[in-house]
């Protein structure tokens, strides 16, 4: 009986990328009271296997907090595997904001002593009693009120890319340390404020509200849904967003557009960007924000020293980054000015100054959004893109770029439209050609020039 993951990220990607399917990415919790998480783990995995189901699962006697992905024609066999069990009938579905096929490449399903590490360990708090949940229209309400404390329960990095208006943003790189912090700073306003509090999915704030009746503040209330259902809500009822910027979220995209508002900056030139990087140095990973000039100079790497690291035979990193754990630095992705865990290690921070073994500097390209993948042919290693805008031409040098491709490079030497070769693709035109390396359905394509 298997029990347990049997392909690779990378097979699971091409696997997905061969069958064609749209994949719904999702997520949801419950808190339950479950005698045995391990069988209640285990049942669910073989359901939701066969159902090609993939993400991260936390179980708990507590209940279950789950972000997944999963074929869109499997999406109500998926409902009836959840709804055998009680506590989770008629359970809310956080549907995603944007869509990616790549979203999870693994379904991990974990026990935990608790489906949120809030680090709480009082016996009399109870988490059934919790503050009152408001819909997207009464929480823009609540939120023009004079009288309120609106308070972000994520952490740092997810709320430097996004958050409401005037909301508090706790410098916490973790759940429970913000709810010490957050008591502390509001302990004068128990009766006399609204405390208002958001999150990504609502699961966080479920657990917070119960902390903060059970501390004596009497007027509390949360974002039903959590950041992703108020996004749905106000599209769907012509609301304002409130919420600027982008909405973190923890797998493969690492962030959904709510707005156009650019709120955070590059934390190596200071420029305007919302975009995360990992560094590419494999004993290293960061996690952090990095514009496209400076991903282009360092070349996914958030220090020089990566950047060489990088440059080394592969016998050479491994050795290096033997013994070192990084895990617990992923995401301490920079507090105020920039890399502050790169800064506490006694690691120089980008700057001006390139070191003089590395003088080459790439030229300076423009590069100019041309379209969107749609399909890859993997026998015939063929990828196809629709044109939404400008045209390409035969020697043009275009780029690909995704969240697991990356960024490939190339010059166009020959294309297809509807199996006619041409000289020329322009907006509207379904185009395709011949590639070296696989592409994903999130790929975009550029044209670059000097």
């Amino acid at each position: 009986m298997q029990l347990y993951n049997t392909l690779s990220a990378e097979e699971r990607a091409a696997m997905i990328d061969n069958a064609g399917k749209r994949r719904l990415t999702l997520s949801f919790y419950a808190y339950a009271q479950l005698q045995d998480p391990t069988q209640f783990r285990n049942e669910l995995f073989l359901a939701w296997n066969a159902l090609e189901v993939l993400g991260r699962i936390y179980v708990a006697h507590e209940g279950i907090n789950a972000q997944l992905s999963l074929p869109a024609d499997h999406f109500y066999a998926f409902k009836k595997t959840i709804e055998k069990y009680d506590f989770m009938k008629g359970i809310r579905l956080n549907i995603a904001v944007e869509q990616d096929d790549l979203s999870f490449l693994k379904l991990t399903i974990k026990v935990r002593d608790k489906i949120v590490a809030d680090g709480l360990n009082d016996d009399k708090l109870d988490v059934t009693n919790i503050g009152i949940h408001l819909k997207a229209a009464a929480f823009n309400t609540l939120l023009d009120d004079p009288n309120t404390i609106v308070v972000d329960m994520r952490n740092h990095y997810e709320s430097e890319i996004g958050h409401f208006v005037g909301a508090i943003t706790p410098d916490v790189d973790t759940f429970r340390e913000s709810l010490p912090i957050i008591e502390e700073q509001l302990a004068n306003h128990k009766e006399d404020k609204n405390l208002l509090m958001y999150c990504t999915g609502g699961i966080r704030c479920e657990k917070a509200s119960a902390f903060f009746k059970h501390k004596g503040f009497k007027n509390v209330y949360q974002l039903e849904g959590g950041i992703i259902e108020y996004t749905r809500q106000i599209k769907e009822e012509g609301l304002d967003s409130k919420f600027i910027g982008k909405n973190f979220v923890f797998d493969q995209r690492l962030g959904e557009r709510i707005t156009e508002d650019i709120v955070s900056n590059c934390h190596q030139c200071g420029k305007p960007c919302d975009e995360h990087t990992n560094c590419a140095n494999d004993g290293c990973h960061l996690l952090f924000i990095q514009c496209d000039d400076c991903k282009e100079l360092l070349e996914n790497c958030c220090t020089y020293e990566c950047q060489e690291t990088t440059h080394l035979p592969l016998d050479e990193q491994v050795k290096l980054r033997q013994g070192i754990k990084n895990g617990n630095k992923i995401f301490k992705k920079g507090k105020a000015e920039a890399l502050v865990f790169k800064k506490a290690s006694g690691i120089k921070l980008f700057s001006s100054e390139k070191p003089q073994k590395r003088e080459e500097i790439k030229p300076k390209l423009t590069k100019t959004y041309i379209g969107k993948a749609q399909h890859y042919y993997t026998k015939s290693s063929i990828g196809e893109f629709l044109i939404e805008d400008k045209e390409i031409n035969i020697g043009d040098t275009l780029l690909i770029k995704g969240k697991t491709t990356g960024e490939e490079i190339f010059v166009l030497e020959s294309m297809f439209i509807l199996k006619k070769e041409e000289q020329v693709a322009k907006k509207g035109d379904r185009v395709s050609f011949k590639l070296p390396f696989r592409i994903r359905l999130s790929d975009v394509l550029y044209k670059l020039e000097k």
